[in-house]
């Protein structure tokens, strides 16, 4: 228990450049706490001790706003960052060396009995906002983007952004877990890509016309002469997609 409690703060002086002390991160974590707590009242749940472990959680959430079901399996070197809003199931499984963002949810879904919450293996960074719902199992070293809703299992070295949650990069590369916020823009690359068609199909359709014009008029065809699509040149587009 004093070797886990000792892993529990190195972690946060290897993730947190604001740490600057053990005193400090011991009563200035809110993340660190709600962990302490946790494997004390896990305990107690093993040990099937009714309502106490559920009356120290229900505390536990109160005093620094992070909600963990007593029933859920916390590994070594777990790291809540800010943690307000953060919420663990009954049934979820968090691997060692994970870090977590505020607002986070590991969720269940549906109302049966038995594994229902998910599991997360071993450094996986779960960014703000983002909710992984439902018995599934997220593979070593993933990183999910802020705000995305993952509902299906991700293999292993993937990262993850969108709702509902896509995979958009995977490697065999160690995730960096203060790099969360370097992450693809999914839907902009997607936009980008289908205004790219729109406009070559423009061009074509252009090219097709001043073709048949030329047809029609007995004159010669000057391909060269027909101008680019402006698909690309509208502002608000430009904006929404920046300069890449």
């Amino acid at each position: 228990m004093l070797r886990t409690f000792k892993s529990d703060i190195e972690i946060i002086r290897e993730r947190d450049p604001a740490a600057r002390g053990i005193l400090e991160i011991f009563l200035c974590y809110p993340g660190f706490q709600s962990i302490i707590v946790h494997r004390f009242t896990h305990k107690l749940w093993l040990l099937k001790l009714p309502l106490i472990p559920r009356l120290l959680s229900h505390l536990n959430r109160l005093l620094t706003g992070i909600e963990i079901h007593p029933g859920a399996k916390i590994g070594k070197k777990v790291f809540i960052d800010h943690g307000m809003g953060v919420v663990i199931g009954e049934t979820a499984e968090i691997g060692n060396n994970c870090l977590l963002y505020q607002g986070v949810t590991l969720g269940g879904t549906g109302k049966s009995h038995g594994k229902r919450h998910p599991t997360l293996m071993e450094n996986v960074v779960v960014g703000a906002g983002a909710k992984v719902l439902g018995s599934i199992i997220i593979g070593q070293n993933t990183r999910i983007g802020a705000g995305s809703v993952v509902v299906r299992n991700v293999e292993e070295n993937s990262t993850v952004v969108g709702i509902p949650g896509r995979v958009v990069h995977q490697s065999g590369v160690k995730v960096n877990p203060l790099a969360h916020s370097a992450l693809p823009d999914a839907e902009a690359n997607v936009i980008k890509n289908l205004m790219d068609r729109i406009d070559q199909l423009e061009n074509q359709i252009l090219k097709l016309q001043n073709t048949l014009q030329c047809l029609v008029n007995s004159e010669s065809n000057d391909i060269s002469k027909v101008g680019n699509a402006q698909n690309l040149k509208d502002k608000e587009i430009i904006e929404f997609l920046g300069d890449n």
